[in-house]
């Protein structure tokens, strides 16, 4: 289990846009999707992580308690389907429904949303403020795989709750940690 931070894009970045399929319905989905959201949190997940199988009921949590307080919520999924079939849209789906996510999952076949977010682990979490200027990217909370603290979402919830009603967030934010996301052969980025 490789341990990888992430990259900590510079906050204020503006939300990359994109475009691509929900694996639930297959609709294409993009950024647009969320112009009426107060915030807009984009994660980059995978379903075989054993970091974000240590977290997915809290990323389930978090669609039900801030979906309806007007936050925007979508997942994303880049990994290399070839070397990693658990990541396929169809375990992907099957992922959405077990955990009865209320956002969607997107799947990044060619990966090049995931690299315009110099996202870099799964999971890795980028808060946008209701502009879509990155407000927050780090870690869910201390928790991880074998550290026995509990998973609670408390540095990304604050975040969340500041974004929520536009209060300023705290820059001093800790990496998120996880699996290195799966890059196809000359995909992995230089950042």
């Amino acid at each position: 289990m490789a341990r990888t931070e992430s990259t900590m894009l510079p906050l204020e970045s503006i939300a990359p846009d994109f475009e691509l399929p929900d694996v639930v319905t297959g609709e294409l989905t993009s950024l647009s999707k969320f112009a009426g959201a107060k915030a807009l949190l984009v994660m980059f997940i995978c379903e075989h992580c054993p970091f974000v199988k240590h977290v997915q009921d809290e990323l389930a949590r978090l669609g039900h308690d801030y979906v309806p307080q007007g936050l925007g919520i979508v997942a994303i999924s880049a990994n290399d389907v070839a070397n990693y079939p658990q990541d396929s849209p169809e375990h992907l789906k099957a992922m959405a429904h077990s955990l009865n996510l209320n956002y969607p999952i997107l799947y990044d076949e060619t990966q090049a949303v995931a690299q315009s977010y110099q996202a870099a682990c799964t999971p890795d979490f980028f808060l946008f403020d209701r502009d879509r200027r990155l407000v927050y990217r780090g870690q869910l909370d201390d928790s991880r795989p074998g550290n026995d603290k509990p998973v609670t979402g408390a540095d990304l919830r604050a975040a969340i709750d500041a974004a929520l009603v536009g209060k300023p967030i705290s820059p001093d934010q800790k990496p998120s940690i996880g699996c290195n996301i799966k890059w196809k052969p000359g995909n992995a980025p230089a950042y």
